[in-house]
Parts: C-alpha cells; structure tokens; sequence
C-alpha cells in the first residue's frame, strides 16, 4: 500500500519545512512548532501566505529558523525563546512581546509597542516603529533603522534601544535603567529621561549591536545616549508630603 503523502501545506522545500496558510490554519502551524524537541532535524521553516494573520510563531521554544514570507498581523513571534524569526513583510501591533531570547527580524515597519516586555534576544525593525516601542522592556536589545513614535521606551528597565532614525516625544517616559541610543532629532523627552555621555563603554556596545543588526554604514559615535536621572523612582524624604 502506498504511503500517504505529505499534504502541500507541509512539503519540503530544499532543507526547510514549507507550511501554507492558505492550506492549513494557524493553529496547526503554532502547535507544530510548539511540538519540536531538543535535537530535531527540522531546524529551518517557511510560512508561507500569512495576509496579516495574528500570533504567528508565538511561544517557540527551540534554536530554530522561521521565515515568514509576508506581513503579519498583532503579537507575532510572542514570547519567542531561542529561534531565529525573520518576518519578510511588516508586522502589527506587539511584535516580540516578552521575548525571551533569539532574534527576530522585521523586514517593513512595525506597528505599536514592539517589544514590549521583552526580556532578552534582538529584535530588528528594519523600517520604521509605531508609538510604544520597547514599552517596559526588560533586557531585550531592539534596533530599529528608521524611526519611533511617541511614549518609546515608556517605563523600560533594562536593555537598549537603538534608534538610526529620530524619536517621537515622551521618549523614555518614567525610565528606569534601560539605554537609549538616538542617531536623530528627539521630539521630547518623558518624565525623568535625560541625556547622558556617551563614554567609551558605550560606544563599545552600541557598535556591537549595530554589527548583530547588519548595520554597516552608521557608525557608534553618531548617536547620543539617553537615560534615567533616577529621581522619579527613588523616595526623597523632601516629598514625603506628596505620597
């Protein structure tokens, strides 16, 4: 008896497993992904006719490769955790939230709070990023190539956020310990947000993540640093009448 082919949604294509959402729901495609084991040899994948789907890829937990080819909808690659995620399109709202680790990689623009919460990995923009980018993110690196919107980095606590383009106001609102790095025009800075030196360490580490961003015609020194004045965070016995 013949055996059962592959459905098409699933075929290999070179190395990598193609999955079709036009054939196959997202639902299938998520909980593929969430069943790969430590030491599987389905290490690369390509989705195939997103059309702005929601949650594509989210909650993955192995060093795989994702290609995605075209746009995606809110919460894409959430809480990614060692895969490696390249959206071949743009991305709605949330893109990377509460990433763990790996790297994702938006090759449009993405929509508001791009990865938020984010606790570790790269996120790279290589368009431009909406309102909210990097909001409370907690050690995740974020590079974006073209600009920000409004209230970027709004109570961050940790982490960097690397801005090639400018930055849209309230930038860094109620900061805690994160870094910013701008190459533009800040429109305003938030509450407790300030300019900083860039001192030698700085611009050591700035150049390493635009080198893990691919990119090769900016360089470290043209960007200024921002961060917190660390007033609005700690009690200061003088307003003891305010709390």
């Amino acid at each position: 008896m013949p055996a059962t082919p592959m459905p098409k949604a699933q075929r290999e294509q070179g190395h990598a497993r193609v999955f079709d959402l036009a054939e196959q729901s997202l639902r299938e495609l998520n909980q593929a992904l969430h069943q790969m084991t430590p030491g599987s040899n389905e290490t690369a994948w390509e989705v195939l006719n997103p059309k702005g789907s929601h949650s594509v890829a989210v909650g993955v937990d192995q060093p795989i490769s994702i290609d995605v080819r075209g746009s995606v909808g809110y919460y894409c690659a959430g809480m990614n955790d060692g895969a490696t995620i390249t959206v071949h399109g743009s991305a709605g709202p949330g893109v990377g939230e509460n990433m763990m680790s790996g790297s994702i990689v938006v090759k449009g623009d993405a929509s508001q709070y791009a990865g938020a919460t984010g606790r570790g990995g790269l996120l790279v923009i290589e368009g431009n990023a909406s309102s909210r980018c990097g909001i409370s993110m907690k050690g995740i690196d974020i590079v974006v190539h073209g600009n920000i919107g409004h209230m970027s980095a709004f109570m961050a606590q940790s982490g960097n956020l690397v801005v090639l383009g400018d930055a849209g106001d309230a930038l860094g609102d109620s900061i805690y310990e994160a870094r910013l790095f701008v190459r533009g025009k800040v429109e305003s800075l938030g509450a407790d947000c300030i300019a900083k030196e860039m001192r030698p360490e700085h611009i050591v580490l700035l150049q390493g993540l635009l080198d893990r961003a691919g990119v090769t015609d900016v360089k470290a020194s043209e960007f200024k640093r921002y961060g917190s004045a660390r007033k609005l965070y700690n009690f200061n016995i003088d307003n003891a009448d305010a709390y």
